[in-house]
């Protein structure tokens, strides 16, 4: 399934190209912007407990679920809120649709099982996916 698919999936169905790619964006600007980048946010899952969870991503096996309470508990309720702003919606709606995306942002920002060097371009590197992705 493409980030498109889930991001319309994560928005209740939503056709509009616009807004699975405001999703994905959100989310994007969310890895970003985390200290240390996806090291950095991989770490921030360890630290509350969720180390294998956020691990799965990386790995070349399945990515496994996370839930949105656990999205907030291991980046902070900051972090979701951000998003929310960002979309327009409830923090419990963007908590929602973080813990869709993320997984297979992760997954797809380390094809190889490498974690991008923190102040790797994240964005960049995303906008190369999402092009991939629209074509």
């Amino acid at each position: 399934m493409s980030l498109l698919d889930l991001a319309a999936q994560a928005l209740g169905g939503a056709n509009s190209s616009g807004g699975n790619t405001a999703a994905i964006g959100a989310v994007m600007n969310l890895v970003n912007g985390f200290p240390g980048g996806v090291g950095g946010l991989i770490g921030a899952f360890e630290k509350s407990g969720l180390g294998g969870v956020a691990s799965s991503w990386v790995g070349s096996g399945p990515n496994q679920p996370i839930s949105p309470q656990q999205v907030q508990s291991g980046l902070g309720s900051q972090a979701v809120q951000d998003v929310a702003t960002k979309l327009g919606v409830s923090p419990d709606v963007a908590g929602g649709i973080v813990a869709q995306l993320l997984p297979h942002v992760i997954d797809h920002l380390t094809p190889n099982g490498q974690v991008p060097a923190a102040g790797s371009n994240i964005l960049e590197m995303g906008e190369s996916i999402l092009k991939g992705l629209m074509k």
